[in-house]
């Protein structure tokens, strides 16, 4: 999958999310969401295009999410 089509797909999961009254629910709805539905490939190319600076599309909240998430996303990654 191309890279700008998974930051147009964190983004839409951001939209959602960001309606939450509280912020760490959100990030936290996010990180969720792509732990369930995201193929292992795709969170470890989203993490790649993060670390390049190529994903400078991407929301602030996903960043965040994905940032804070990052140690359990990753685990899963290479689990």
């Amino acid at each position: 999958m191309d890279t700008p089509h998974l930051i147009q797909m964190a983004n839409q999961i951001g939209d959602f999310f960001e309606a939450y009254p509280n912020k760490t629910e959100a990030i936290d709805g996010i990180a969720n969401h792509i732990k369930k539905f995201w193929e292992p490939r795709m969170r470890r190319q989203i993490y790649e295009s993060m670390a390049q600076g190529s994903a400078t599309d991407l929301s602030k909240l996903v960043q965040e999410a994905l940032t804070a998430h990052e140690h359990d996303l990753n685990a899963m990654v290479k689990g």
